[in-house]
């Protein structure tokens, strides 16, 4: 809770870009359509990737279904959620790139990395909880959670 708490801090200190957004669909584990100042746009959880499992040219990656599932149950079509934005907006898919915080401040990017639902994913310049991430990485595999047991890589 400490550290989650200091990545809100963390967050709401250095990148005054926040939004607050509702949510339209899920379409993946990392991957949401919400409404932003009354347009729809299609966000992309910053500094994790989940297990593929609507990709076009990809099958469907082994603990894809669940992650996306997670994802489904925790941001319900209607809730309202925070969007901080690191240094660049968008991927080349004009997806916008953020951390998102549910409404009792927890970053649900890193929920993902503790529950095993995904691995870590760093790219430039968008990196700036890049080591934190890592470390609940390597704690998420110690104790083998999520895909860590499932799925061997």
């Amino acid at each position: 809770l400490v550290t989650v708490g200091l990545l809100a801090s963390c967050a709401s200190q250095r990148d005054s870009r926040q939004d607050i957004a509702t949510v339209l669909h899920v379409v993946d584990g990392d991957t949401i359509v919400v409404k932003l100042q009354g347009e729809t746009e299609t966000i992309r959880l910053l500094g994790i990737d989940t297990p593929e499992t609507v990709h076009p040219t990809k099958p469907v990656e082994c603990f894809g279904p669940e992650a996306s599932a997670f994802t489904k149950a925790t941001l319900k079509n209607g809730s309202t959620v925070r969007l901080v934005r690191d240094n660049e907006p968008r991927d080349r898919y004009q997806r916008l790139l953020v951390y998102l915080y549910l409404d009792d401040g927890t970053m649900f990017n890193q929920i993902l990395i503790d529950r095993g639902f995904a691995r870590t994913l760093s790219i430039e310049p968008n990196t700036a909880f890049a080591s934190i991430f890592a470390d609940h990485e390597s704690s998420a595999r110690e104790r083998r959670v999520g895909l860590w047991q499932s799925c061997e890589r």
